[in-house]
């Protein structure tokens, strides 16, 4: 048998979702191996497939995603390939419906990023999928595909093995690529050639980024039908488990515009339950289709300027001077830019200057994503600009000699506001095999820079010459889901020596007062200055993405709805909300710390010169 015409009928089936994350819910470790359930476990397995298809799932996925040879090994389990695949399909079909045999990456480096060969590589993969056929699998599933390369050949071993229909479905970075550096076009041009039945994107960053993704297949792939299953959002670990924040709703609307964009199996993968399944059976039987809103437009910034450069002494810098004196405080965040042209970078530090902003923050690496250094960043903008900077300074990737040798760099470039914060895991990246390693917590980095290079010695006590100048900022999460412990961590990077704390996004005044309230309970007065984080709304898809997909964001449904009711002034209306939320922090806050989105500078500056023409006298000033 091929092809899936059978299987999908006129309109879109509505698969099942997260089999492993389900598994886990129900207790079952990450670090196990989730198929071995299959033999071990076998109720607990078929009660996750039952609770997808009783929500409304017509198709299900078989527990087998790791069940090849290179995965299975880990666990001393290289030699039970064929028998956990049949199992698999055998729980599958306790269901009654269709069952499509889950084949994963192989967990390995095909050559020549790793010593597997190609032709290894497809003898794993027949290997597996023969098991599935064999047991009455009704298609094949190769998915969460990260490298091409190996994908063809999970192709060609189905190809060569059955006679089943076979769809290929590849995860993405956040930057639309997979991990190998492919685009869409590139994935869907080559999988089309080597003739899958179906092509598509699961896993990756949420249901915003597939829908994307499956806009740029659908103009490639001609008439090949597209599958679509998206992790719920970005993943937040909370308490030692991955919660995953996008609710049924934003799936369901989601389903339709899937639907509308020419997705023919849409499902969900990491963190969909029965409840996401359920919704986006509902929304697709009860409407034709959705239409996603235009991608926000970049502003174009003016070219540069070149002015003196600033000094590298060690009097107090001009931020923390108007920390001291309490005065309102704005820094504005930028990224560094992925190339070697600064030209955007200052004109848009150029931008926020002139509007008033008092110091520029430079993130490292953003997303985990491959960009200028951000010290260079840094002293571009300081140099040419006019303006102070906040190094971002991640402790993840940084082993304690590398640590102390940026610090001193930092200093003689003569940038000294940096910003410690963990950084962003690389495993989310466009880089994941990059080193991750974290020699020194963001408290002891805190530590080692306010008692050891701002007194003049190293870590060990050996002398560094003259003392660094160092101010010295935190992360803080005002919205975090445990206040108690939020605050305590908190109360450990005050008592290592920071200066202030750079806060989230919040979008409720009243968030930060309960933080205060919170943390007074537990530790006295809270008085280490905080700027407070703003991030413009420019959309509804916008705020509904922010609210469901990133982590510590939560958006009250009324402004939502504002911004939903706005329609295509929703941008204008985002920029009102924004100012307004902007200039009642100013009353309680140290300072505002803003995010302009998708490098909206102008749109940033203009929230500065609201601030700035009424600046306000705060209630509250440390």
């Amino acid at each position: 048998m091929r092809g899936l015409g059978p299987l999908l009928g006129k309109g879109p089936l509505v698969a099942d979702g997260g089999t492993g994350t389900s598994l886990v819910e129900r207790g079952v470790s990450l670090g196990e191996c989730f198929e071995w359930r299959n033999l071990t476990d076998p109720d607990l397995v078929a009660t996750v497939h039952q609770a997808f298809v009783d929500a409304g799932a017509r198709l299900v996925e078989t527990n087998t995603f790791g069940a090849n040879r290179f995965k299975l090994a880990r666990h001393g389990l290289a030699d039970r390939v064929a028998e956990l695949n049949r199992a698999g399909v055998e729980l599958g079909r306790v269901t009654g419906a269709p069952v499509a045999g889950s084949v994963g990456p192989l967990g390995v480096y095909l050559a020549p990023y790793g010593r597997v060969q190609p032709a290894e590589a497809f003898a794993t993969y027949a290997e597996q999928i023969a098991a599935l056929a064999e047991a009455g699998a009704d298609l094949i599933a190769i998915e969460t595909q990260t490298d091409l390369t190996e994908a063809e050949q999970a192709l060609a071993a189905a190809r060569d093995t059955c006679d089943l229909p076979v769809l290929v479905s590849m995860t993405f970075t956040r930057d639309d690529r997979i991990l190998l550096g492919a685009t869409a076009a590139h994935v869907g041009e080559r999988l089309a050639a080597a003739g899958a039945d179906a092509i598509g994107v699961n896993c990756s960053q949420g249901p915003a980024q597939v829908l994307r993704l499956i806009e740029t297949l659908r103009s490639v792939v001609g008439e090949v039908p597209l599958v679509a299953r998206p992790n719920a959002g970005g993943p937040a670990a909370v308490g030692g488990r991955l919660l995953y924040p996008a609710t049924p709703e934003y799936f369901a609307e989601y389903a339709r515009a899937l639907a509308a964009a020419g997705v023919r199996l849409v499902g969900g993968c990491c963190g969909t339950g029965p409840a996401h399944i359920a919704a986006m059976g509902q929304a697709l039987a009860g409407a034709a289709g959705s239409k996603r809103a235009d991608a926000p437009v970049v502003d174009v910034l003016p070219p540069a300027r070149s002015d003196p450069g600033m000094g590298t002494g060690t009097e107090p810098t001009r931020f923390a001077a108007a920390l001291h004196a309490g005065r309102l405080a704005i820094a504005v965040e930028m990224d560094p830019p992925r190339s070697a042209s600064p030209a955007r970078l200052l004109a848009g530090a150029e931008t926020l200057a002139d509007a008033g902003a008092d110091v520029i923050t430079v993130a490292d690496s953003p997303m985990a994503r491959m960009r200028m250094s951000p010290w260079g960043a840094c002293r571009l903008i300081q140099e040419h600009v006019g303006v102070e900077t906040v190094l971002h300074f991640p402790t993840r990737g940084r082993n304690i000699l590398r640590i102390q040798g940026d610090l001193l760099a930092t200093h003689t470039l003569g940038i000294r506001n940096v910003f410690v914060c963990m950084g962003d895991p690389t495993s989310i990246g466009d880089h994941p095999e990059a080193a991750s390693n974290i020699d020194v917590a963001p408290s002891a980095l805190i530590a080692l820079i306010s008692r050891c290079f701002n007194a003049g010695v190293d870590q060990g006590g050996a002398s560094i010459g003259e003392a660094t100048s160092f101010l010295t900022g935190c992360a803080l999460n005002l919205a975090a889901p445990d206040l108690e412990r939020e605050c305590r961590v908190l109360r450990r990077k005050i008592e290592a020596g920071a200066d202030f704390a750079l806060t989230q996004p919040v979008y409720d005044r009243a968030v930060l007062h309960d933080f205060r309230a919170a943390y007074e309970v537990e530790h006295g007065p809270l008085t280490l200055p905080l700027l407070v984080g703003v991030l413009p709304l420019v959309s509804a898809r916008h705020a509904e993405f922010l609210h469901n997909e990133v982590p510590g964001v939560d958006i009250p449904a009324a402004l939502r709805d504002r911004i939903r009711r706005a329609a295509d002034r929703a941008a204008a209306e985002g920029a009102r909300i924004a100012t307004d939320l902007a200039l009642a922090l100013a009353r309680d806050a140290a300072g505002l710390y803003l995010m302009p989105p998708f490098d909206r500078y102008g749109l940033a500056a203009e929230i500065v010169d609201a601030v700035r023409a009424v600046q306000p006298t705060p209630t509250i000033r440390h």
